[in-house]
């Protein structure tokens, strides 16, 4: 049976008593398989879908959740223990017959899905649990899983269609303007203050959401799947095939296929990004591209963080995954399966290399160490644009993710 608890002593527990169940999410053994989007964020804050992972299990489970992860993210994502918990394995994305049977559980009881353990109801420490002494229930059906970082875009249309069903069944949604085309106008779904104008709408292939105060400006096509979060923006005239996520606040134009953008992040203007994930307060410059499939059509290889080399991934179309706080220049190019790390800054002419550690400075012609000095300056800016403040726990976090990287960067 797999688990995984960081060895780490957690010194952010905070113990309290209550008559409700406590639900704790912890990032279970794929956590390193997910990096470099869990350098800055626990597996409970991936956005897959129209939701992130916590925010499913908490509509469904009509239940705050707090977080076991890595002890220098413990301060932004605290864990709230108490006498009883339920501790629930991130990577597993909920459904209604999975939530009944967590609901259940009784003290000393857990769930096994082909070997792995979903969740378990215990009235220790976390750190304390021995398996052993629990009794194990099987879930035989299927399950939503996300284990590798490829697994967020791969899985992103059936996550797509539950999140459609989760959030609209028995809502009404806003009426479909006069001016918009659309096929399958029974499969849209509009939030209050959403606006769109002159754009065409195929639900025919998928679902297609659209969040409180996002916009979708006149010219732009959109085929579902597609879930455009609260306060998104779809600029003039982009093409955007499912299954597509833009997270609140992300700014899309030009051709998008099958990507997720997490929030705040921007691909504004034209250029083709496909086969993709992007963190948080990721920019990709105008006119850049990512190739999502090899030239000779071959099995797409992945940085693999867990082995430190390259990870066969059983994919013929992979393209961009971009940690948190990267961006790109003009015209830059991305070859197929490029992994980005954290805060790294990427420009000019030619193919940077498929691996970009995190706070690398440069493109095709090498890399320099990007100082978290100027990093920060920069985070600043950006997410006072957004009024969001870059706060001394977030500077802890990267200046972190900085050190655990320092080993990749070999300056060119």
């Amino acid at each position: 049976m797999h688990l995984f608890f960081n060895s780490q002593k957690h010194s952010t527990f905070i113990f309290l008593k209550s008559q409700h169940m406590n639900y704790i999410l912890f990032d279970g053994p794929s956590r390193n398989a997910l990096l470099p989007f869990t350098y800055t964020r626990p597996v409970a804050d991936i956005r897959i879908g129209i939701l992130t992972i916590r925010e499913k299990w908490e509509k469904y489970l009509g239940s705050t959740t707090t977080t076991l992860t890595e002890e220098y993210l413990q301060e932004k994502y605290p864990i709230v223990e108490m006498d009883e918990n339920v501790m629930i394995s991130a990577s597993f994305l909920p459904n209604q017959a999975l939530v009944e049977m967590i609901k259940n559980l009784q003290a000393n009881q857990m769930i096994v899905h082909d070997e792995d353990v979903v969740a378990f109801y215990t009235q220790q420490s976390a750190d304390a649990v021995d398996f052993d002494a629990y009794e194990a229930l099987f879930f035989d059906d299927e399950l939503l899983t996300v284990e590798n970082t490829w697994d967020i875009f791969q899985k992103n249309d059936a996550a797509i269609r539950a999140d459609f069903e989760l959030l609209t069944t028995d809502e009404v949604s806003q009426p479909i303007p006069k001016t918009v085309q659309v096929l399958g106008e029974e499969h849209v779904f509009i939030e209050e203050g959403a606006t769109l104008n002159f754009v065409t709408l195929n639900a025919t292939s998928g679902p297609i959401y659209i969040g409180k105060n996002a916009e979708i400006m006149e010219g732009s096509v959109i085929r579902g799947p597609f879930a455009l979060c609260e306060d998104a923006q779809v600029k003039m005239a982009s093409k955007i095939y499912g299954a597509t996520t833009v997270g609140p606040h992300c700014r899309v134009g030009g051709e998008v296929n099958n990507s997720v953008l997490m929030g705040y992040s921007n691909k504004g203007h034209d250029g083709f990004l496909g086969n993709a994930v992007l963190g948080e307060w990721c920019n990709i410059g105008a006119d850049s591209n990512n190739s999502n499939l090899k030239n000779n059509y071959d099995e797409v290889r992945l940085w693999s963080y867990e082995t430190e080399g390259f990870a066969r991934t059983g994919l013929q179309f992979c393209g961009l995954m971009m940690g948190d706080h990267s961006k790109c220049g003009i015209n830059t190019m991305f070859n197929t399966g490029t992994v980005i790390g954290v805060s790294t800054n990427v420009f000019g002419s030619g193919f940077p290399r498929n691996f970009v550690p995190s706070f690398s400075w440069g493109g095709a012609s090498g890399f320099t160490t990007y100082l978290t000095k100027k990093a920060f300056e920069t985070a600043k800016i950006v997410m006072s644009r957004r009024k969001i403040d870059f706060t001394d726990v977030d500077a802890a976090i990267l200046e972190h993710v900085f050190e655990l990287t320092k080993k990749y960067r070999k300056e060119s």
